[in-house]
């Protein structure tokens, strides 16, 4: 299998309630070694410089013929191997696309959002504070994240704790009904078969990206231009375009858009050893993980 990518898009993706998102930012770069950039949203309006999610969605449908890469920062599938079933006692289905349509459909939120999704199952599945119980009871993981911690990688999130800044749920949630909505217009690995054409979807950590950008273990943001050019430098990109304003968002995007560019022909992480045929029917993994 040759990676036959010339394009390369890392989406630093949100949760959130709304139409409108400050949480996502976009960054693209094409083959060779400039500095990916951030692309604008296509509304207009008060709100210009944020996108919906329903705009990345037309986003990537637009793109959908393209060798492009993109990768986003949610969780593509709750457990469901360790556990049996992705909510045990619910009949749910056994598979990812399944599923995504399972939420999708049990979703009142505006703009492919999932809160009332996890809101209507708290407790039962779903932590979102002390009056659920002992929280270590939610702290489930998939089979990817249970190997990326025992191999020294950082504690990876659960897609059942719905509380804090790090919790990774309703972002999680939002994204499996974005997958649903692009349906087979581009693949998703490792799910469906490698394309020999056209666009690919995969899961990341904008942590490996980091990691590999030189910050140590422990932190994950760079928040100033010079940080992020010499990230960049380490991964063998050149200094990006200057931004008006230095997010984690931004520069998450931006770094993880360049670490795609630098390892898609990596063989090793298309075929990690952890990743079985069942994990990737039913789970999913994530791109850099070996």
């Amino acid at each position: 299998m040759m990676p036959h990518f010339t394009r390369f898009a890392a989406i630093d993706w949100s949760g959130a309630k709304g139409f409108h998102h400050p949480g996502i930012a976009l960054a693209v770069c094409e083959a060779g070694d400039a500095a990916p950039v951030l692309v604008d949203p296509p509304h207009v309006g008060a709100k210009r410089g944020a996108w919906s999610r329903t705009e990345i969605l037309e986003w990537m449908r637009a793109n959908a013929d393209e060798p492009l890469l993109i990768g986003f920062d949610f969780t593509f599938s709750p457990p469901c191997i360790e556990r049996g079933a992705y909510l045990p006692g619910e009949d749910t289905p056994t598979t990812p696309r399944a599923f995504w349509a399972y939420v999708d459909a049990a979703s009142t939120d505006s703009d492919l959002g999932a809160a009332t999704f996890l809101e209507t199952r708290r407790g039962r599945h779903f932590y979102f504070g002390a009056a659920d119980g002992t929280k270590a009871d939610f702290m489930h993981l998939r089979r990817c994240e249970a190997h990326y911690k025992a191999s020294g990688g950082h504690k990876p999130s659960t897609v059942y704790d719905a509380i804090g800044a790090a919790q990774v749920a309703k972002a999680s949630f939002a994204g499996m009904r974005l997958l649903h909505h692009l349906g087979r217009a581009i693949p998703v690995w490792p799910i469906d078969p490698f394309p020999a054409k056209g666009a690919l979807v995969v899961e990341i950590y904008t942590a490996i990206a980091a990691r590999a950008g030189g910050l140590r273990k422990g932190l994950s943001k760079f928040r100033d231009g010079p940080a992020l050019d010499a990230a960049l430098a380490a991964i063998g990109s050149k200094p990006h375009v200057p931004l008006p304003r230095y997010t984690d968002h931004a520069t998450d995007a931006i770094l993880t858009a360049a670490w795609l560019r630098a390892n898609a022909g990596r063989a090793e992480l298309w075929h990690p050893p952890g990743l079985t045929r069942e994990i990737a029917r039913r789970e999913g993994w994530t791109f850099g993980v070996v």
